[in-house]
């Protein structure tokens, strides 16, 4: 048993990793699954796809390695966080489509709940703000509109969980109902101090406490995967958010340590170490990674749309038949034009939290073609990275005690992309070897927990760089562009 399987179920797509004995990457398997859109700003994902997706790629990572359950010793999990599935204890059924993160229908309630005055207590307990982004609203909501789930709930007759304790429950047929501390850390009903469900908090939003899962560490034991599963049944010794699963892979783990995921969105943690830090820029405390029953805790930015405005281009305008043509196609765009683009698609994250917000695109003229928005949707991006870490060194007087960001994500591929963030940064942009640093953080989490894998600091040695790329915007320049890009986030903000 000299492999671990990471099982990374995210927003479009699921996906399985196999990892050796020695963190190499043996085998992938991909597969991605319908997304619902049933109103404006409403996202949602059938269950039923999240589970068929994820166990299908996991037999057929499995099969593709020339491997079988026998030669696994652990799962890992790793997973879009704050979704929301509710479903029967009995039946294992949900009672409705899962609601997924970038969904906006609670905008409305937590409208409501800001003006009652609730936000402080709830970000001196969460390190969150009050937005639909989080799990609670989302839980509200389905209690609300599903016909009689709420007395149900109340009688212990319902479970929910994120995505991972969805999954959980599935291999293990029903045996273990139980989370992650980072996942429960973005429920907004999860005492990230205290670490433990907050009983006032789950009676603001109507939550019955019978519903919530147990939360365990990060590396633990969570029971046994069904037998005729994957031929034997294999213990899943690890899980994480998504997020904090890539702070693990890319081994950030000392204070000041700072690492950029972009994905569907784009998330940069900064390593706070025992600090949990409360922000005044807003930006979200929350909790990196807890292992042995010591919490590290990070500040975090979230934007919603970073991959996910590539995929506008080729799904939306059609400008693109595949992501891999924007890089060449932006750098074909006039440099004497200057368009910008605020991808507000479902709102504004950090550190603005609009979710009324929608798009805009700013400096179109009558030559503005495919390269220009092309151009454009990759330096949005990077735009609203630097809102970020310009938060988060306003928050915190270490956040630049590292000087680098340690970027990962499908985005990162495009060299482009990435010099145009360092460009804007102003600050060096490091891409590791191993760019698939989410399921290696899922796959290390549960190696580690299984005795396979090293100690983090041995971990840590094992981080090889790719390429570094270095700022080469002169200042004024940079300054320039900026400012236009702030401009037209207020424009938009004002609309």
């Amino acid at each position: 048993m000299t492999h671990i399987l990471a099982i990374d179920q995210g927003t479009t797509s699921s996906r399985a990793i196999l990892f050796d004995a020695a963190m190499r990457l043996k085998a992938v398997a991909q597969q991605e699954f319908p997304q619902h859109f049933p109103a404006s700003g409403w996202v949602e994902h059938d269950p039923a796809d999240l589970w068929s997706s994820v166990a299908g790629t996991a037999r057929a990572a499995i099969e593709q390695a020339g491997l079988t359950g026998a030669d696994i010793a652990a799962i890992g999990i790793t997973n879009q966080r704050e979704t929301v599935v509710i479903w029967d204890r009995a039946t294992g059924e949900p009672i409705h489509r899962a609601i997924v993160w970038q969904d906006r229908r609670t905008a409305d309630l937590c409208a409501r709940l800001k003006a009652d005055g609730l936000e402080p207590e709830i970000s001196a307990k969460t390190g969150l703000l009050i937005d639909p982004y989080f799990s609670a609203t989302k839980i509200k909501w389905l209690l609300d509109h599903v016909e009689g789930a709420r007395e149900r709930a109340r009688r212990g007759e319902l479970a929910f969980g994120t995505v991972d304790c969805f999954l959980i429950w599935k291999l293990t047929d029903g045996a273990v109902h139980a989370t992650d501390a980072t996942n429960a850390a973005r429920t907004m009903l999860y005492d990230i101090r205290e670490g433990r469900w907050d009983e006032a908090l789950c009676a603001a939003f109507g939550v019955p406490m019978a519903m919530l899962p147990e939360v365990r560490d990060c590396a633990a034991p969570y029971g046994t995967t069904r037998p005729d599963l994957f031929g034997r049944a294999i213990p899943i010794l690890g899980v994480a958010g998504d997020q904090q699963a890539a702070t693990v892979g890319q081994a950030c783990f000392r204070p000041g340590m700072l690492k950029s995921t972009y994905g569907t969105g784009c998330f940069a943690l900064l390593n706070t170490g025992d600090d949990l830090v409360a922000s005044k820029n807003r930006l979200l405390g929350t909790i990196a990674y807890r292992l042995k029953g010591r919490t590290t805790y990070a500040l975090e930015g979230s934007i919603f749309i970073a991959g996910a405005v590539v995929q506008w281009l080729r799904d939306g305008l059609k400008i693109i038949r595949h992501a891999a043509e924007t890089h060449p196609l932006a750098e074909k765009a006039d440099p004497a034009q200057d368009l910008v683009l605020v991808p507000a698609f479902t709102g504004l994250g950090a550190p603005y939290w609009r979710p009324d917000c929608r798009g805009a695109v700013f400096g179109l003229t009558r030559n503005s073609g495919p390269a220009e928005f092309a151009r454009a949707a990759l330096e949005s991006v990077g735009y609203q990275t630097r809102d970020l870490l310009e938060a988060m060194h306003a928050d915190w007087k270490d956040a630049t005690a590292e000087g680098v960001l340690r970027v990962d994500g499908g985005m990162t591929a495009s060299d482009w992309t990435m010099q145009f963030l360092a460009d804007i940064l102003g600050a060096p942009v490091d891409r590791p070897v191993v760019r698939e640093t989410t399921a290696l953080g899922a796959a290390y989490l549960a190696g580690l927990e299984a005795g396979l894998y090293p100690d983090p600091d041995a971990f840590a040695a094992t981080w090889a760089l790719e390429r570094r790329f270095l700022p080469a915007l002169d200042e004024t320049t940079r300054t320039a562009k900026y400012a236009r890009w702030r401009r037209a986030v207020e424009a938009t903000m004002a609309a």
